[in-house]
């Protein structure tokens, strides 16, 4: 009978019980724990599938070497030491020793609640609960998969099993842990209905995102979780912002800056939530005032260079706050600086796997390109032919909306063939669309 070790329990809550799908994840964790403590070598760290069958056996003298260590544990959460030691089959994770104690007849009769058994029994039943760590590392690997997959699958793709966890989450909350689990539920609760908030804008459902991003506040403000908090306060104003609500937009994320100034969130409440919203209010001033503090705290965070996601916890990667920099700058009709920014940002940009970010930035650009004094319509419409392609696949309502106001703004030149064949293909394309909303 093969030795059961928690590595083993985990791969299994996980369903990476074959190489192949083990190999992916482990490949996945490898890049990131590269790329985090900046040394290019782990990221070639691979696992044979010899090895990965003596593991799933039990069959280990030794642990494996430090860097496929390393990995193992940027992938579960747990010391090498914890993953290849035996673990209880009924609990699936180590087993502590009972607490010993000596029980003595007393000397004189007690009450029942003073019963020496039944105090600890009760200190035992407390300190076990109905979620182990083994699931909760599994709930906490779903919020990651959601945002790693959201920009290919957008939110009708993965409602579905944000729904699922967030309901998970509330039936797991309605029992027992002790508190470090608890607390570890509250924070993947939040963020579920978080996630389901940021869905259900990119939806146009409004007053359903504000219903979960206040869920997801008064869930993360219970256990002191300042990192989901923010996030959930800076999804809040992303929501305000596509109602038009630019003051309340401004003043929510505003707020939640107040409440950590230097956070790394604060990165994207500034740029996503403030610029933006003063953009649209005409306040140049405060605008570039808030573009400049974002980009400082990039600086400062030492935040990635590329396209983070555009659902992810994490701070904001240096070109997602360049791009909302330029989108604020749109607004304020400051044409030359849009163009400037943007052929920094192409680069970044076209390297990214999202369509979203690809079609807004051109949208941008050819809106920028008829600002000029010398409008560039025949440049302006390419783009915007392009921007119609790249969101055809996975259609949303900004990028028609912005699509559709580029249309808007060439109409000096209707009588070009450049804006004839866009006004076309984006009539085509609105006629079969489903919209949502992105960034």
């Amino acid at each position: 009978m093969p030795r059961i070790t928690l590595l083993r329990q985990l791969l299994e809550a996980r369903h990476l019980t074959t190489h192949r799908a083990f190999e992916a994840q482990f490949l996945r964790a490898a890049r990131r724990l590269a790329a985090e403590v900046d040394d290019p070598g782990l990221a070639s760290v691979a696992v044979s599938s010899r090895q990965f069958d003596r593991w799933m056996g039990g069959e280990l003298k030794n642990l494996p070497r430090p860097d496929t260590c390393r990995v193992l544990e940027e992938l579960l959460g747990r010391t090498a030491e914890e993953l290849f030691a035996p673990t209880s089959a009924e609990h699936g994770i180590a087993a502590p020793e009972p607490a010993k104690i000596s029980l003595v007849h007393a000397v004189c009769p007690v009450a029942d609640d003073e019963n020496p058994v039944g105090i600890i029994t009760r200190a035992r039943e407390l300190s076990c609960g109905n979620a182990d760590e083994a699931t909760l590392t599994l709930l906490a690997s779903q919020l990651d998969e959601i945002a790693d997959r959201y920009e290919m699958d957008g939110p009708h793709g993965l409602s579905g099993q944000a729904k699922s966890l967030r309901k998970l989450g509330h039936t797991l909350l309605a029992g027992q842990q002790p508190p470090s689990a608890r607390r570890e539920l509250f924070r993947i609760t939040a963020r579920a209905g978080g996630l389901l908030g940021y869905m259900a804008v990119n939806t146009g459902n409004f007053p359903l995102a504000e219903a979960y991003c206040a869920e997801a506040l008064e869930l993360s403000r219970a256990i002191g979780d300042l990192d989901t908090e923010l996030w959930a306060g800076g999804t809040l104003s992303f929501a305000l912002y596509y109602t038009g609500r630019y003051d309340e937009a401004d003043a929510r994320a505003a707020a939640a800056v107040d409440r950590s100034p230097n956070h790394p969130q604060a990165i994207r409440l500034l740029v996503n939530g403030r610029a933006r919203a003063l953009a649209k209010l005409g306040d140049r001033k405060r605008t570039e005032r808030a573009i400049r503090q974002a980009l400082d705290l990039s600086d400062r965070h030492d935040v990635a260079p590329g396209l983070t996601s555009c659902i992810s916890f994490g701070p904001y990667g240096r070109a997602r706050t360049l791009a909302n920099a330029v989108t604020a700058r749109v607004a304020l009709k400051d044409a030359a600086h849009v163009l400037r920014e943007a052929e920094h940002l192409d680069e970044l940009i076209e390297e990214s796997d999202s369509a979203w970010s690809r079609s807004l930035v051109r949208l941008d650009v050819a809106t920028a390109l008829l600002q000029q004094r010398a409008p560039d319509v025949e440049h302006a419409m390419t783009l915007g032919r392009e921007a119609v392609a790249f969101a055809a696949p996975l259609p949303i309502s900004s990028v028609r909306q912005r699509s559709q106001d580029l249309y808007e703004r060439a109409a000096p030149w209707r009588s070009r063939p450049a804006v004839r064949e866009y006004g076309e293909q984006l009539r085509a394309w609105g006629c079969r669309t489903s919209p949502v909303v992105a960034r």
